[in-house]
């Protein structure tokens, strides 16, 4: 995991027999804006002569924080350092904690039927209608059936699917059977639960862990971990958790400034940056990222998660019984 101080940004030019390359590559350190510039200017020239060598490569690197910047270290303000674990400030405003060894994952729960579940519905509308369509032997009633099937399926699926939501308890219920599940198999596992605004947070406690063990990726696939996490999670060589309040569940519908909240920010813009998180902050302390729920599995804590459950817990206000958002 790296979560640098500094950035830079570098440029190169190659034009032979008519031909233009022009490359940018960012770099970055911990320990100047010297030494980012130094990594930028190191790696357009590495990545220079590979593309004149005939490899195929992108002109530039997104400008991105952190979900999609693949190969390039998380790009958000640091709000403070915890031994390992950083706190940072992602794009919309709110404080996530990053750390590489301690296993954090997110359980949302589905409130709209899957994309495989909808079109099986409506196979099975078409299949009805026709069906129909022969049983009565009118071929005009059939398409007027397939008709009325391609108008319903939608309205169909999803009440299919909360019918089926809540006939096996509902989406927590689906989700704590996973849980149960994987301790099952696995119990020398301990895990610690929370409940969050849209579905639950899991902590394992027992050991560390890195993000490319494949206890890691049979864990992620037994929880149904939202899929763009687990290849963050990968890419970042981190595990990430939020921490405080996304905005617009507490009131605040603007947006944090400048736009899109990449880090880092000109000079000039840094005091609407920072009277935006100055009244984010204010509201936010009200709130809570995520609730305690209870532990689960054989009660192990390793002496190293210790320190980053407990700071965790105290910048989500876990056990506040404030509303979560």
């Amino acid at each position: 995991m790296i979560v640098p101080q500094f950035w830079a940004e570098s440029r190169l030019q190659h034009r032979a027999k008519g031909k233009q390359i022009t490359l940018r590559r960012f770099g970055w350190s911990d320990l100047s804006a010297a030494d980012a510039q130094a990594n930028a200017d190191a790696r357009v020239k590495e990545a220079l002569e590979r593309a004149l060598s005939g490899e195929k490569l992108p002109a530039k690197e997104p400008k991105i924080p952190y979900n999609g910047a693949a190969g390039v270290p998380i790009r958000e303000e640091i709000v403070s350092r915890h031994g390992d674990a950083v706190i940072t400030r992602n794009s919309y405003g709110a404080r996530c904690l990053n750390t590489p060894n301690v296993l954090f994952a997110d359980i949302d729960f589905q409130d709209r039927a899957p994309l495989r579940f909808t079109f099986a519905v409506l196979g099975i509308l078409i299949l009805l209608a026709l069906a129909v369509s022969w049983l009565i032997g009118s071929r005009g009633a059939g398409i007027a059936l397939g008709a009325l099937a391609l108008l319903s399926f939608s309205i169909v699926s999803r009440v299919a699917f909360r019918a089926i939501q809540t006939a096996t308890g509902g989406a927590e219920r689906t989700a704590r059977k996973r849980i149960d599940r994987f301790l099952a198999k696995h119990p020398g596992w301990n895990l610690r639960l929370y409940k969050t605004p849209a579905g639950l947070r899991v902590a394992a406690t027992h050991k560390l862990f890195s993000p490319s063990d494949p206890d890691v990726s049979e864990f992620f696939k037994a929880l149904g971990t939202d899929p763009i996490y687990v290849s963050m999670c990968m890419n970042q060589q981190c595990f990430r958790a939020r921490v405080s309040a996304k905005p617009w569940r507490i009131g605040i519908e603007s947006h944090l400034r400048p736009r899109p909240g990449v880090w880092p920010v000109a000079p000039e813009h840094l005091p609407i940056r920072t009277s935006w998180i100055d009244d984010y902050e204010k509201t936010a302390s009200s709130y809570a990222a995520c609730t305690f729920l209870e532990t689960v599995g054989n009660g192990a804590v390793h002496l190293d998660v210790r320190p980053v459950l407990e700071l965790h817990d105290e910048l989500c206000a876990a056990t506040s019984k404030r509303p979560i958002a």
